[in-house]
């Protein structure tokens, strides 16, 4: 029976609002109440997360950037998993000299060197999870959502990450083009074999440290948990929740997951429009999975 459940935020436990239903809230808060343990997996920083959480009073540990991160409830750091400085200015290079948005987390929040291309990209990751909302609304949700995290816009990356408290945890850039674009700039990327190139949405490839994944996170909490593998169950919708789905002995993609994402995930729930989360975790405590 499934002990720990890890679940992915945008475009799996989040809705159209980007909040987490009244269903999937209680479902979580039932499963904690019978000793279950929850955590999100996320590509979001702590920051960006807690908000969602927070207005669900949901209390909870966290993997964040991909496996950059691992906090438990009360925010301490367990676990972090940074790109060298060196490693990173290769990874900038390749972007650069593609011409797309980037952007970089650090351990001092997000540094951008274009405001209006930020909003921009945060439009398009919006509207590609949440199909039915309009074009209008989109720009009022990335506002709002930008204005909740720490972000430094600056003239130059490259001179910020000169600092030597400055770690990074994340490069994730984007192009509306999406994988036209995309695809041969994270197979560069990927050539560069100290990092993994993943994506959470269709105009973003994500890039960490080779041991930033949510699999990796996801299997270091287990084993600090003393849980087996076999009892944790793990919910996500795109490819970099791949690797937790894999190594998850419960695993479910959501009914609006990638086709390809679907493929690795043993069962599948409804949508994170129908409370797809909180039907896999009220299914999975029911069939004892």
């Amino acid at each position: 029976m499934i002990k720990l459940i890890a679940s992915d935020m945008d475009g799996t436990i989040l809705n159209t609002q980007m909040l987490i239903s009244e269903e999937n809230t209680q479902a979580v808060k039932d499963a904690q109440a019978q000793g279950i343990e929850f955590m999100v997996a996320t590509g979001r920083n702590r920051q960006e997360a807690l908000s969602a959480l927070d207005d669900a009073g949901i209390q909870c540990a966290m993997i964040c950037l991909n496996g950059a991160q691992v906090f438990d409830k009360e925010g301490n750091i367990l676990f972090n998993a940074t790109i060298s400085k060196e490693e990173t200015l290769k990874v900038l290079d390749v972007l650069d000299q593609a011409g797309v948005y980037y952007e970089v987390a650090t351990n001092n929040g997000v540094y951008s060197e274009n405001q209006t291309k930020r909003i921009e990209s945060f439009v398009a990751m919006i509207t590609s999870h949440l199909e039915h909302i309009t074009y209008k609304m989109a720009v009022a949700m990335a506002s709002a959502n930008l204005k909740l995290l720490s972000i430094h816009y600056v003239d130059s990356i490259r001179e910020e990450l000169k600092n030597p408290d400055i770690e990074v945890l994340k490069v994730i850039c984007f192009s509306i083009e999406g994988g036209k674009i995309l695809e041969p700039v994270g197979e560069k990327v990927s050539a560069l074999g100290s990092v993994v190139v993943t994506s959470s949405g269709f105009n973003n490839i994500e890039i960490n440290h080779k041991d930033a994944q949510k699999g990796i996170a996801l299997r270091h909490v287990a084993k600090d948990r003393g849980i087996d593998l076999d009892d944790v169950m793990a919910i996500g919708d795109n490819f970099n929740d791949v690797s937790m789905l894999q190594i998850a002995g419960v695993s479910f993609a959501m009914g609006n997951a990638e086709p390809g994402v679907k493929n690795f995930a043993k069962y599948e729930t409804d949508t994170n429009l129908e409370n797809g989360v909180g039907k896999a975790i009220k299914r999975a405590i029911a069939e004892k999975l």
